[in-house]
């Protein structure tokens, strides 16, 4: 026996209802009810407050066992805590149906966020740079208080859309049902109607006004692209909403002679096959103006496409101040031309270790024929245009090929 049954009677089931029962019952009559689907109607909205009221309780089993021996009165001596008719309804069907959101009911609801690009240089990563930037936002009117009116006195709820804001129109196409959103015309999306002689003065009814604030812009040693800056609260306001965030967005503009890895700096540098076989120096200002001179390590002979390191040059890493990454230098070793050295060859010849030369076993196999050919340059360009040359009289003769055909079947017919 149960003390009470109205929570039953509001689902319409037997107190001895099973627990897919409730839940099969809740889902009929949650979807019939909901406020969106009948606009205006406040005997329907009621219906569907109690609805979540009693499959919050009979949902859950210690609460029903509350209920079946105690009554209402025993939920509210137990400490039981009531939620609202939408948590249970987007608990239960999740979030986004029929304009639901998973926000919190008990706290206003949060604006958008303003999220911009931030441009900046190599440099001022490297540094750190401090800027203003002047933004333009909507804030609560002072005259008013995000009131609207001149009196005081609340706006009027929207009857035409039960103060949301929006509409669901239902369009029906054949046998296929669409719901959908429009904004309220009514109202034109706000949800509440101002008399035309009670608008305040200042904002027009509006109940917000443009203003202009100065926001200081501090990029920090080490930050890196794409990296977010935010100014929290700092976006739009709104009556009975939370200001969403002001948000930069940093986008570092490409740099003449670095290119950022993580922590490390990337530099190509091209040296001679001199420099590269006897040692060399070069020089390069940094990213904070420094003049940095680079010598080799003696006896270091470099390879073309070597990358080495210089320790502590890269980048400040970020939140750890007086440490940072490596500079890579990628080598480039230039060739002198023949006509450079055409005078010197018995000289370099001397000087390095002696060429390869041609398998002598190969050489003297009476067997085999021996050719001597001379490598030429390649070029990919050329490469190219003849591959497509050859393709062009591939078609021609596939359609010389096709009319001959053609012109037998015809003389056929």
């Amino acid at each position: 026996m149960v003390k009470e049954t109205e929570f039953y009677d509001r689902l319409g089931v037997s107190p001895e209802a099973s627990a897919a029962e409730i839940k099969k019952a809740y889902r009929h009559m949650a979807m019939k009810l909901h406020p969106d689907r009948n606009p205006g109607d406040k005997t329907a909205e009621e219906k569907f407050k109690a609805l979540g009221e009693a499959y919050d309780v009979l949902s859950d089993e210690k609460k029903r066992k509350l209920y079946d021996r105690y009554g209402k009165k025993g939920l509210e001596e137990g400490g039981y805590q009531q939620r609202s008719a939408r948590d249970i309804f987007s608990a239960f069907f999740g979030p986004g149906v029929f304009g639901d959101d998973d926000e919190d009911a008990s706290g206003p609801r949060r604006g958008e966020d303003s999220i911009n690009p931030l441009n900046v240089t190599l440099e001022d990563l490297y540094n750190g740079k401090t800027s203003h930037i002047a933004i333009t936002r909507n804030i609560l009117c002072s005259e008013c208080h995000g009131n609207g009116t001149k009196s005081g006195k609340s706006p009027k709820k929207c009857d035409a859309c039960n103060g949301r804001g929006i509409r669901i129109v239902t369009k029906r196409m054949g046998y296929i049902q669409q719901t959908q959103q429009t904004i309220c015309p009514e109202c034109h999306g706000r949800g509440e109607i101002i008399d035309e002689k009670d608008k305040c003065h200042k904002c027009h009814g509006n109940q917000v006004v443009s203003d202009r604030k100065i926001l200081e812009l501090v990029v920090e040693p080490g930050m890196k692209d794409n990296q977010r800056i935010t100014f929290p609260g700092e976006s739009d306001q709104a009556p009975d909403m939370e200001p969403g965030d002001v948000i930069f967005v940093i986008q570092t503009k490409p740099h003449d002679r670095f290119k950022p890895s993580g922590n490390d700096l990337i530099m190509t540098q091209s040296i001679s096959l001199v420099e590269a076989l006897t040692g060399f120096e070069f020089s390069f200002k940094h990213l904070d103006k420094r003049n940095i001179v680079v010598k080799s390590a003696p006896e270091q002979v470099v390879k073309p496409g070597d990358t080495m390191a210089i320790p502590d040059m890269g980048m400040p890493v970020y939140g750890r101040p007086f440490t940072w990454g490596r500079m890579l230098v990628k080598f480039n070793v230039i060739f002198p031309m023949y006509s450079e050295v055409q005078s010197k060859i018995n000289e370099i010849r001397q000087c390095l270790p002696a060429p390869s030369k041609a398998d002598d076993s190969l050489m003297s196999d009476s067997d085999s024929k021996t050719d001597t050919v001379t490598l030429e340059r390649y070029d990919p360009s050329a490469d190219h245009e003849e591959r497509s040359r050859e393709a062009y009289e591939e078609d021609d003769s596939d359609d010389e090929r096709h009319g001959g055909a053609q012109h037998v079947q015809c003389a056929q017919q």
